[in-house]
């Protein structure tokens, strides 16, 4: 069996998926939604970061350009209306 990471032994990876295999179906989506509910938090806050003037709004529609990319983001929920807002200010 090939490795899927190159820094994990393939003793250690071997027995990390068994205890995968072994955790029942409803355990697993779990975690994955957990995953996804931090990856998209982790998002939230770099949007904030990067537009700290934004509004909640805007915030879930630059989200749905990082999810879906802005083409598509565009069509789905229409243009993302910046033209208005001010940037911020550079140091």
């Amino acid at each position: 069996m090939k490795l899927l990471a190159n820094d994990t032994p393939f003793e250690v990876e071997a027995m990390q998926l068994e205890m995968i295999r072994q955790t029942p179906v409803w355990r697993r989506l779990e975690i994955v939604a957990e995953l996804n509910e931090s990856v998209k938090k982790m998002a939230l806050a770099g949007l904030r970061s990067r537009h700290p003037n934004a509004s909640p709004t805007e915030l879930r529609r630059r989200l749905a350009d990082l999810y879906l990319g802005p083409e598509l983001a565009e069509r789905v929920y229409g243009p993302l209306a910046t033209a208005a807002l001010p940037e911020p200010e550079s140091d």
